[in-house]
């Protein structure tokens, strides 16, 4: 899944859950995508038809969000705290999590992502570690 190319990606997502509808078995790295395509039912429908999957042109300047950029956070969100990196996001989602449930807690961070990559491509300069967990700290 190490790609960048957004139709491969996005067949990606549309194989695993073609795979898990067919009851048919998933890797390591398929079972934790599955993980977040599961909490998105909104997302079954078009993940069930990969050619509207992949050529979905969604933005916000549209009224519309990416679904493949929202279960993307959360795999990133995810990643992030297995790794403790940046250090102390572990704390803060464990912290997250006991309050709101572990869907909850990741869309409360996505908003201090979302932030701290876009300030990243304004400044074409890697993220702001510091500035995300202090949005991070603030989250309720």
């Amino acid at each position: 899944m190490l790609t960048t190319d957004r139709e491969q990606i996005r067949r990606y997502y549309c194989d695993i859950y073609q795979r898990h509808l067919a009851g048919q078995p998933l890797d390591a790295m398929a079972t934790l995508v599955l993980d977040v395509i599961l909490l998105h039912p909104e997302y079954h429908s078009l993940l069930a038809q990969p050619e509207q999957a992949i050529h979905l042109d969604a933005s916000p300047e549209r009224g519309t969000s990416n679904p493949f950029l929202h279960m993307g956070m959360h795999l990133a969100i995810r990643e992030q705290v297995t790794t403790n990196r940046p250090a102390g996001i572990a704390a803060i989602y464990q912290r997250l999590v006991k309050h709101h449930g572990q869907s909850e807690a990741e869309h409360r961070m996505m908003e201090c992502l979302a932030s701290a990559l876009w300030q990243s491509q304004q400044d074409n300069k890697p993220p702001n570690e510091q500035s995300y967990l202090d949005c991070l700290q603030r989250v309720g």
